[in-house]
């Protein structure tokens, strides 16, 4: 074990994100996914058990395996919350603190409170100390741990949050609203029905259900003047109900689109030969690449086919193998494919994923664009193209990128 405060040996830094990448995973090996798949089955689960100990009858029959099961279930969560406190140090925008920093800036985030609610009501419960019916409702926090695992509803919080000053806004107009149509309809009914619109705030009641389209029918007017009334706020209900959703809707659009926007921009600046560039070259280069996830085995370019593409590798490893030559091993950063474009020829390389691989993939007719629009990415192919060609090596490994045998004799001559 290290201090506090120390970084951690090799072994266990490794250890570390490889739990951190389990838990948020950034390419869905098999693991990754069953971790994922797990824990969202284990909330829903959780949900519906929560709900079933509600009807007696159920609750009485099967009260020892609920009980088994919150037991497994605390468990669960709370390794989880370990392991995800344990890892925050991984987590990019932390990157620059300090292991303790990096831990509490996470234990305060809405994720990270949302995870501790989710386990404290059983240790609470063990205390005795709160009623535990009101305890057993609480465990319903833990359906909104499924917002870490759907972008989709990470994405409607992020957008209600960036139009809370609208929507703020539209339900100081839908109040106002209820106040003077039911001021309106006090005047008109409340000598027709003084039971029902006798005061203002009675009259409340009928402007809300009325204006918010529910329309219970349990109170309604009678006079010529309030039905005139009644069918305004109706309409006006309308078009109250119509402006937030349209708020909302434009705001989850937007956050959609920005979201796939810095995905696909980490991505492009995740590659060495990209990373240099200014903003607006990297927002040229995003127009044209489309990102592919390779799993372990897959083939992504085969000997003898016609090149159509080049390939940038985001996160992963591939394997070229050649004909005469030791096998080259790819990783991050390295691309490979050019030759074959460069010269027209067919590829004389098969490139197969060696593990779950995140490729960027620049079509052929595209790579002549990037080539004139940013002249320095053009030079450096250009100059691998040349120095490669002579050799038909249809790959370009980085620092990272080597044979197995590297370590020990120098490369094999390429000829494939």
């Amino acid at each position: 074990m290290t201090a506090a405060g120390a970084e951690p040996s090799g072994s266990w830094r490794r250890l570390r994100r490889r739990v951190y990448e389990l838990l948020d995973p950034t390419i869905d090996t098999f693991w990754d996914k069953v971790v994922h798949n797990g824990l969202i089955t284990l909330v829903l689960l959780n949900v519906i058990a929560v709900v079933l100990e509600s009807v007696p009858s159920i609750e009485d029959r099967f009260r020892t395996a609920f009980t088994a099961f919150e037991i497994l279930s605390v468990a669960v969560f709370t390794a989880e919350y370990a392991l995800r406190l344990w890892t925050a140090v991984e987590h990019m925008p932390l990157a620059g603190h300090s292991p303790s920093a990096a831990r509490w800036a996470w234990a305060g985030t809405p994720s990270a409170i949302v995870d501790l609610l989710a386990v404290i009501p059983f240790y609470i419960a063990v205390l005795d100390v709160v009623d535990l019916r009101v305890l057993a409702l609480l465990r319903l926090v833990r359906f909104f741990k499924l917002a870490r695992y759907s972008s989709g509803l990470t994405s409607l919080l992020e957008a209600i949050y960036s139009e809370r000053h609208a929507l703020v806004a539209t339900l100081l107009i839908l109040s106002g609203l209820v106040l003077t149509m039911a001021s309106f309809m006090y005047l008109a009914e409340r000598d027709a029905q003084p039971d029902r619109f006798g005061t203002i705030p009675d009259a409340m009641w009928w402007a809300i259900v009325t204006l918010t389209t529910v329309g219970y029918g349990d109170v309604v007017p009678i006079t010529p003047l309030g039905k005139v009334i009644g069918g305004l706020a109706a309409i006006m209900g309308v078009a109250m109900l119509a402006l937030p959703v349209g708020i909302v809707a434009t705001a989850f659009s937007d956050v959609i689109h920005r979201r796939q926007f810095v995905v696909t921009w980490s991505m492009v600046a995740k590659v060495p030969i990209f990373r240099s560039l200014e903003a607006t070259a990297i927002a040229e280069i995003m127009q044209l690449l489309h990102s592919r996830t390779a799993q372990k085995g897959d083939v992504v370019a085969r000997r003898g086919e016609q090149a159509d593409a080049l390939y940038f590798i985001v996160r992963g490893e591939v394997e070229v193998e050649l004909m005469d030559a030791d096998n080259v091993y790819l990783r991050d950063g390295d691309f490979f494919g050019e030759i074959a474009i460069l010269t027209g020829d067919v590829r004389n390389a098969t490139v197969r994923a060696s593990r779950d691989t995140q490729l960027l993939i620049l079509q052929a007719h595209d790579l002549e664009r990037l080539m004139d629009r940013v002249p320095e990415i053009g030079k450096r192919i250009r100059d691998v193209g040349h120095a490669r060609a002579p050799h038909r090596v249809e790959a370009h490994p980085s620092d990272q990128g080597r044979t197995r045998k590297a370590a020990r004799e120098p490369p094999a001559k390429p000829g494939a």
